[in-house]
């Protein structure tokens, strides 16, 4: 056993990291679907007897009368992905965001303090995810996301456009909590259940120590799964579902994909020199340039590493050293901004439901913009440790909002393979936030340094 173990060890060892093989698997999928598209056109196209063959066997809906007597093994592949995913999302969004909270809640942490944190986290978000819907939207009707579907492709979709905005707000407490479970679609209700659970848990103390352990473990169950299923699964059905994508529907998916990677790049980087320097002045009056320069290198740091948890400790340094923040202050704001606070997460999966939606020929409103943040927001307060988390759970998201056609799976695709060069630009609104918020709360609590902030 042993032994055994040791040897998978060591082929682990020398596996290529997660984001090499899907990024070699995006650029075979495209040169697949590439040539795939170019063989189509050159047998005359889908009517050829040829060309027949090879769309039953690898590309067909198997779900459609078209595909009743065919194979479609890369449908079946990327399908079968996609709802190893979907089953997951209730309870990740359940457990992760209730743990949380209740780590948040602390009643022996609840004070003053505490309480001016939450307010400057939950102000930071709903900033973040208006500019961010606002950009998004803009693109949406400058047409960067639009693409020109072969006809008939687009699905039909009941979205939320038909209702009254303010039903969101009714919706987001179920009147049948265990029905809310049974459906991807009443995610914000989850999140609603997930939020007074563990609010809950943390004011019962000790008396709800078994329940938390409970549910500690069965997310620490669902992050295995997700991470074994991301690891050893998401190469391959990425070849499938972007090689299928090319096939099919050809390459009109390319631009748009290229436009939101542009659009989440510099909208983040944008957000970042605009918010949290306007919010310092704003908010305590102090010069913006000195936390500029100085969290310049959590940035870089947060960009390279990709990681909240790698950048913790120069982020705390940098804040008691350079910017002048008391550590007792530091050592409650970070850590916790660690967990829930992620604006650039919450900017980037706003940007990619408007995408998928716009490019699935789906009408993207402002009422699904405003569905969209608030569970974007829920997500990024319970993003779970798990490869490129935030991008994985764009796709709980999507389905809050209704987004489950094939080709929204399509452009989910696209964006789950090509999340690492916008994840470099959303890792440094979520660290740099985090400093932001301790300047603020340091200031109103008159504990910064001022003089240490201005050198």
């Amino acid at each position: 056993m042993s032994d055994s173990s040791a040897e998978s060890g060591v082929e682990g060892a020398k596996r290529p990291p997660i984001v090499r093989r899907i990024f070699i698997a995006v650029i075979l999928g495209f040169a697949a679907g590439i040539a795939c598209l170019v063989t189509r056109v050159q047998l005359g196209g889908n009517e050829n007897p040829i060309w027949s063959v090879v769309n039953n066997l690898l590309f067909v809906d198997i779900t459609t009368e078209e595909g009743v007597s065919g194979l479609g093994l890369f449908y079946i592949i990327g399908q079968l992905f996609m709802r190893g995913l979907q089953i997951a999302i209730v309870p990740l969004v359940l457990t992760s965001l209730s743990l949380a909270l209740c780590s948040l809640a602390d009643p022996k942490k609840l004070s003053r303090i505490a309480i001016k944190t939450i307010v400057s986290f939950l102000c930071f978000y709903a900033v973040t995810a208006f500019l961010a819907g606002a950009i998004a939207y803009a693109v949406k009707l400058s047409g960067g996301f639009t693409v020109t579907l072969p006809g008939g492709e687009a699905t039909e979709l009941k979205t939320l456009d038909a209702y009254n905005p303010l039903t969101i707000i009714v919706n987001i407490i179920p009147s049948n909590m265990i029905a809310s479970w049974s459906t991807n679609s009443s995610v914000l209700s989850v999140c609603f259940v997930a939020i007074v659970l563990g609010i809950s848990m943390s004011r019962m103390g000790e008396r709800v120590k078994p329940l938390k352990s409970v549910i500690e473990n069965v997310n620490e169950i669902i992050n295995t799964c997700l991470t074994f299923l991301i690891n050893n699964f998401a190469p391959v059905a990425i070849f499938c579902m972007i090689t299928r994508g090319l096939a099919v529907y050809g390459i009109e998916y390319i631009r748009p994909t290229i436009v939101w990677m542009t659009t989440t790049m510099l909208g983040c980087i944008g957000l970042l020199f605009v918010v949290y320097p306007v919010a310092i002045l704003v908010t305590t009056g102090l010069n913006p340039i000195p936390f500029v320069k100085k969290t310049a290198k959590i940035a870089l740091f947060g960009a390279a590493t990709q990681s909240s948890a790698a950048t913790l400790p120069l982020n705390l340094r940098t804040c008691v050293e350079d910017l002048g923040c008391p550590e007792e202050i530091s050592s409650f704001i970070m850590p916790t901004g660690m967990t829930i606070h992620m604006n650039g997460t919450t900017a980037m999966q706003i940007i990619a439901v408007t995408f998928i939606a716009t490019a699935a020929g789906i009408d993207v409103t402002p009422a699904m913009l405003v569905a969209a943040a608030l569970i974007a927001i829920s997500c990024a307060m319970g993003t779970p440790p798990i490869p490129a988390a935030g991008t994985t759970l764009v796709y709980v998201v999507m389905m809050g909002v209704g987004l489950d056609t094939p080709l929204c799976m399509i452009c989910y695709s696209l964006v789950l393979a090509m999340n690492y060069l916008p994840g470099m630009a959303v890792m440094p609104m979520n660290v740099v936030g985090d400093a932001a918020v301790n300047v603020i709360v340091s200031s109103k609590e008159n504990a910064l340094d001022k003089e240490k902030y201005l050198n």
